[in-house]
């Protein structure tokens, strides 16, 4: 470990400055040391960790393959690898993570929003869904949704739990969710920012809404999610209903909360 002194404090960033420009937490910075993924190349004279361009740069092809949602230990082997085993793995690994992301965006719009507007097996009639939702409501989204992802544990836990809820139920769960919202663009009126400590609850108690309500939804998923509310035009119809602006607001909170418990950008671990 070369020691390194204050005198070329331009050459060198701590572990603060690193996780700023990165957007890597501090603590994972630590594990990646700790493991041998990332090194500081030096210390300060207090011992301090300070990284060096070349560190930073490492760490950034770290993040690019965790956004690919490699391992850590398969992170290491591609980082140990020359130049054409990196880039034949990678087209190796291309097609697959390419149809799996596909995949699993088409899954949490469908489902997400099936439970929005409508469960079957729900103790509500059509025009009592329709009371409840109003426009939103569509059986044809339902039953598209049911016929693709009937079979997939999201939906199996979503309609274990929903086949018991009564009108009074839904009501609540209706106000919940109209509260979240109003909660949100209330924070947005006031011009607080979508990555600030109010923001991030919000977005936490969002999450805890979905996963009391219906399916469980890990910070990771909540990220995912979210960005459905800017990317189609049905989510964000009926955010921009309640604030314009909104749905972008909520999608940046969420981006911040799931940041916040270390899901970076995207990392599923």
């Amino acid at each position: 470990m070369v020691s390194v002194t204050e005198d070329h404090p331009d050459q060198h960033l701590t572990v603060g400055r690193v996780a700023e420009a990165t957007g890597v937490s501090v603590r994972a910075l630590h594990h990646y040391d700790a493991v041998g993924l990332v090194r500081p190349s030096g210390r300060s004279a207090a011992g301090y960790r300070l990284y060096a361009l070349d560190d930073v740069e490492r760490l950034r092809t770290v993040v690019v393959y965790r956004r690919l949602g490699f391992s850590l230990e398969e992170v290491a082997d591609l980082l140990a690898a020359d130049g054409s085993g990196q880039l034949e793995h990678l087209r190796r690994q291309r097609d697959a993570v390419t149809a799996r992301l596909e995949e699993d965006t088409a899954l949490l719009a469908a489902i997400d929003r099936a439970l929005e507007v409508h469960v079957s097996g729900t103790q509500l009639t059509p025009e009592e869904q329709r009371e409840l939702f109003g426009d939103s409501f569509s059986e044809e989204y339902a039953a598209e949704a049911e016929q693709r992802w009937g079979e997939t544990p999201q939906w199996t836990q979503s309609q274990e739990r929903t086949a018991r809820y009564t009108k009074a139920d839904w009501q609540e769960i209706k106000a919940e969710g109209d509260a979240l919202n109003a909660a949100f663009a209330a924070l947005l009126t006031a011009g607080e920012a979508a990555d600030g400590a109010a923001a991030m609850d919000a977005a936490e108690r969002h999450r805890l809404h979905v996963c009391e309500r219906f399916y469980d939804m890990p910070h990771a998923m909540h990220r995912s999610v979210s960005q459905l509310y800017v990317d189609d035009p049905r989510f964000t119809a009926t955010y921009e209903a309640v604030a314009p602006g909104l749905a972008r607001y909520v999608r940046d909170a969420a981006h911040a909360n799931a940041a916040r418990h270390g899901v970076v950008e995207g990392c599923t671990s």
